[in-house]
């Protein structure tokens, strides 16, 4: 991947080397794959730009996301704009987090948004860091980038990318088929440009 490459899909300058490395270290080794990968990390991260999960939510987009847990606006209401009392509510005993502390401290960072207490052990142990103590190294470009090649090679995207299963790895990314067409698009564009 080249410098020219990226701005053509509007990414910083500062990907190059986290996303060449990563692209070495787990086999994404063709235009197939290094666009599919970059395709859904674009749409997980609003074009590399947001690296943590935002939550911030309004009662109404608490409702909307998660309905079976915010059945009603008055519940909603009790959480609305309260970020550490939304991951107590959403995130504790689910995906290895035990406590308060741990949904708070291991929502979603990263290129693909690793989220729980488990991913982010599983994923250090994979790249070499330990993410439960410091889990902002997902914030940097270099774990970011490092953190969603592992989930990526963890899943086997790399076959996915190979056979255009873009549904079936949206599953394995976001649990459904959310922002489908987007990933889609982006997808498209980026073996344009890798390809062009």
């Amino acid at each position: 991947m080249t410098n020219e490459q990226l701005e053509a899909l509007g990414i910083n300058a500062k990907w190059l080397d986290p996303l060449n490395n990563v692209f070495d270290k787990y086999d994404i080794s063709t235009p197939e794959r290094q666009s599919a990968f970059i395709g859904q990390c674009q749409h997980e991260s609003a074009n590399f730009k947001i690296l943590q999960e935002n939550l911030n939510y309004s009662a109404q987009g608490l409702m909307k996301t998660w309905g079976s847990r915010f059945p009603d606006l008055e519940t909603a209401n009790q959480y609305a704009h309260n970020p550490k009392k939304i991951a107590s509510k959403v995130y504790v005993g689910r995906m290895g987090n035990l406590t308060e502390e741990d949904a708070a401290n291991y929502t979603g960072r990263g290129l693909i948004q690793l989220t729980g207490r488990e991913m982010y052990a599983n994923c250090g142990l994979g790249i070499g860091v330990d993410l439960l103590s410091d889990p902002d190294r997902l914030l940097d470009p270099e774990y970011a980038a490092l953190s969603a090649g592992w989930f990526w090679n963890k899943k086997g995207l790399n076959d996915l990318a190979d056979s255009k299963d873009y549904e079936t790895m949206t599953k394995r990314i976001n649990g459904g088929l959310l922002g489908l067409d987007d990933r889609k698009a982006h997808i498209t564009k980026a073996l344009e440009v890798l390809t062009g």
